[in-house]
């Protein structure tokens, strides 16, 4: 998911922000939308708080094990694409998830990720998706696998975000 609302103003604000999203995929002009990730279904590919960008698309662009961005009640849903069903939808599953999403309209597809998280190849329909998704299913099941890869990553980006800070901070004392 894109968006994680808590309350009800939350949530108001977050079918606010979800539709001025899904008008600005849907009119399909301009730059891409970029969206911070909140949420586990689509471990590995994508991890909490990864910013990705999404493109917007039409149905008959995307092929199966691409990542995509749909609407459903107001909330943007960022899973990997099964297949087209029929006239009326298509199927969604995410990596750490059992089982599909429910079918999904044709108007709900938004878009594709363009670029972003950490597993380039897994983002990618083929061999990475299906590698991400034999690895979403194994964290899906197993709660302590999941917890273990969700604490190393943390503390991954958070030494990554200290190492960062520090050479920007070297950086500017060395040029002033």
């Amino acid at each position: 998911m894109l968006e994680n609302a808590t309350n009800t103003a939350g949530s108001n604000w977050s079918a606010v922000r979800s539709a001025l999203v899904a008008e600005v995929l849907r009119r399909g002009g301009g730059p891409r939308v970029r969206g911070e990730i909140h949420g586990e279904s689509m471990l590995p590919a994508l991890w909490p708080g990864d910013v990705v960008q999404i493109a917007s698309c039409s149905l008959e662009d995307v092929r199966p094990g691409e990542i995509v961005l749909a609407l459903r009640d107001d909330r943007l849903v960022l899973h990997r694409f099964v297949a087209p069903c029929t006239p009326n939808g298509f199927l969604l599953r995410g990596d750490c998830v059992p089982g599909p999403d429910p079918l999904f309209p044709p108007e709900a597809l938004l878009g594709r990720l363009a670029s972003g998280g950490e597993a380039a190849p897994a983002l990618r329909p083929g061999f990475g998706a299906k590698w991400s998704r034999a690895l979403g299913i194994l964290l899906c099941h197993c709660g302590l696998a999941r917890r273990l890869a969700l604490k190393l990553h943390s503390r991954r980006k958070r030494a990554a975000g200290e190492f960062r800070n520090s050479a920007r901070a070297t950086e500017a004392g060395v040029l002033r």
